[in-house]
């Protein structure tokens, strides 16, 4: 049953108003024989059927807070604190529209607010926008301020190949057309140091990840010096993991001038891939070139404090040719659960929550290390994740993992996907939700992959 809210005369009415006498007749420029296509549709389900049928499909999903799970790549399973969905699910946020009147949206503004400051706190950088998308539109965003700072006159991006395959090709299909020159992940053999020496007086930005997306911590100190030398000027852009920062010097520390990622990690569950948080700061002297919006405090007349947007360049607010950016949007309530996040734990609290990843991986990758035909191979200091060659393909023994013997797990991440020279190679993700228990009986089930003689005709040597 649809509910429709006119009444027949409130019909009437509307239609003599545009000059026709049926509904019927808004369609007289179809050809008949297309005006009422015949859609196969099924019979009307009850509500009942319908919410049963929903429950049945929902079922048949593997959920990774019911098992084991040590997938990463970008996406994490994390605990929340119950106030967050809370808080969140409350109607004045939930249902809150774009705060454009802020005599009517001091709570959500204020909201912002906080979320900028602490991100600020976070990342060591001096602002930051109220949100993007998710990680890869922030990555993307980065490119875009870059080439604003330089007014357009810069054409060529260093990106390294081990940022997120995902951002990579965001970036790519965000400024297609615009004629950039994109190098670095070119070569996915590239270390660091090769990357870095891209860099020119023609380059608008080198963005690096680090955490990198092999986990691995990326040694700072210095960069952003040598980044500005080589290339006169040049921005460096680093993305990062926010959890990691409740136990690393933030990128801002280093002389970075732009600092994103993914605030999945901050209390938003993983959500089958979204919604999802793009984090964004930036140097102060960049501020007119960072997209999106940002909430301002002011105070009124009388002196009350108060919050209000500001220098939102957005091509809703502006002449289109002077925004900085004309699709991107702010993820509000997302943002508000990543600041209720980090508000209840406090900066002893994420401290705890980032040892905890920290340790749980290294304890994880100590025992896997310890099997024959399994290896770690991050030459680098890492945080929560990290690299393990196999001894099989790695859809083949993840399939082993979730055949339910003893318990189904769901494996770490193949890296031959995104890096042909890395076949065989998995990415273990291992966060505070991974019990002692949980990261003994993945060692087991490896090891008892290891046991195999022979696992879809290859053979463990």
């Amino acid at each position: 049953m649809v509910y429709v809210p006119h009444t027949d005369d409130e019909r009437r009415a509307m239609l003599a108003s545009i000059g026709v006498d049926r509904i019927e007749d808004l369609f007289s420029d179809i050809p008949q024989e297309h005006r009422y296509p015949e859609l196969g549709l099924p019979p009307a389900a009850s509500e009942l059927e319908i919410l049963q049928e929903l429950r049945d499909l929902a079922a048949a999903n593997l959920n990774a807070y019911e098992v084991p799970t040590f997938l990463g790549a970008g996406a994490y399973r994390h605990w929340a604190p119950s106030v967050v969905d809370y808080i969140i699910s409350r109607g004045e946020f939930a249902t809150a529209y774009t705060p454009y009147q802020p005599e009517i949206s001091q709570g959500t503004l204020q909201a912002i607010f906080e979320y900028q400051s602490m991100i600020c706190d976070l990342t060591g950088m001096e602002v930051s926008n109220a949100s993007h998308y998710d990680g890869a539109t922030a990555a993307a965003e980065a490119v875009i301020q870059a080439l604003n700072v330089f007014r357009m006159k810069r054409r060529k991006v260093v990106i390294a190949p081990t940022v997120h395959p995902q951002y990579r090709e965001v970036v790519r299909t965000y400024t297609q057309g615009m004629g950039l020159e994109i190098v670095g992940d070119d070569d996915l053999t590239r270390s660091l140091e090769e990357v870095v020496a891209l860099v020119d007086k023609e380059t608008a930005c080198l963005i690096l990840q680090s955490p990198n997306f092999f986990g691995e911590i990326e040694l700072l100190e210095g960069l952003g010096g040598l980044v500005h030398e080589m290339g006169n000027g040049a921005l460096l852009a680093v993305a990062t993991n926010p959890i990691s920062l409740g136990l690393l010097n933030p990128p801002g520390a280093f002389d970075v001038d732009i600092v994103m990622g993914e605030g999945q990690p901050l209390g938003l569950g993983l959500n089958f891939g979204g919604p999802y948080l793009g984090f964004y700061a930036c140097r102060k002297k960049h501020l007119r070139q960072i997209a999106g919006r940002l909430v301002g405090e002011a105070h009124d007349v009388e002196g009350q404090r108060g919050y209000a947007l500001t220098l939102t360049t957005r091509e809703q607010h502006i002449r289109r040719e002077r925004a900085t950016s004309n699709i991107c949007t702010n993820q509000g309530l997302m943002m508000l659960a990543a600041t209720v996040y980090l508000s209840v734990l406090g900066k002893q609290g994420l401290r705890k929550i980032a040892e905890l990843n920290y340790h749980k991986a290294h304890y994880a990758a100590q025992e896997i290390d310890t099997l024959d035909t399994f290896s770690v191979v991050n030459t680098k200091p890492f945080f929560n994740e990290f690299v393990v060659r196999c001894p099989a393909p790695v859809e083949e023994i993840n399939d082993f993992l979730l055949s339910d013997y003893p318990i189904e797990i769901i494996g770490g991440y193949d890296l031959g996907r995104d890096y042909p020279h890395l076949q065989n190679h998995m990415l273990v993700a291992v966060t505070e939700m991974n019990s002692r228990e949980e990261i003994d009986d993945f060692v087991s089930a490896l090891a008892e992959d290891e046991a195999h003689e022979v696992i879809g005709g290859h053979t463990h040597d």
